[in-house]
């Protein structure tokens, strides 16, 4: 019998497509966030620095352990009050956002201040993720997937030519 094994990143990459999440809903999230700072910003590009962001062992660990727990919430194989802690999503839990904030550690603390925002205003994906009566528990994956487009921002800021920045003086006084 030839199985052929899956990578670490084929199989992160897999639960997000079993999930119901394309390379292109996180490109239109990476392209929100950097569409004002870019002027020639393709969702192409925005896609070429996911890729390199799903390369990173951290990254494919999150994914995988963060849509493992979602999978089983939806299955009730968590021990209480866990198990209703995930399915509500609970605003006090915060696991599943520390699991992001290890993604977007990955490029630097402009990645917190991109997570933050995209976690706060819900574009795109994000809100049907966020959404709690499709009977699918996303506790952990609306987060990842947020932490994913705002660690490839954080790289696609990275990547810009340095800027001068001009200091102006108050002439107030």
């Amino acid at each position: 019998m030839n199985v052929k094994r899956q990578t670490l990143e084929e199989s992160a990459k897999r639960c997000l497509e079993d999930r119901g999440v394309t390379m292109r809903d996180i490109a239109e999230l990476v392209y929100f966030l950097q569409k004002d700072y870019l002027e020639e910003l393709t969702l192409e590009t925005c896609e070429e620095n996911i890729e390199a962001v799903l390369k990173k062992r951290e990254v494919q660990n999150a994914i995988l352990t963060g849509v493992q727990l979602d999978i089983l919430a939806e299955q009730g194989k968590l021990m209480q009050p866990l198990q209703e802690i995930i399915d509500t999503d609970e605003g006090l839990y915060g696991i599943d956002e520390i699991m992001a904030l290890a993604i977007v550690n990955v490029y630097g603390t402009i990645g917190f201040t991109n997570y933050g925002y995209i976690d706060k205003v819900k574009p795109g994906i994000l809100a049907r993720l966020n959404c709690h009566g499709d009977n699918n528990v996303h506790t952990f994956l609306d987060d990842i997937v947020g932490a994913i487009a705002a660690a490839a921002a954080s790289r696609l800021a990275h990547s810009m030519p340095e800027t001068k920045f001009e200091i102006k003086k108050d002439t107030t006084d």
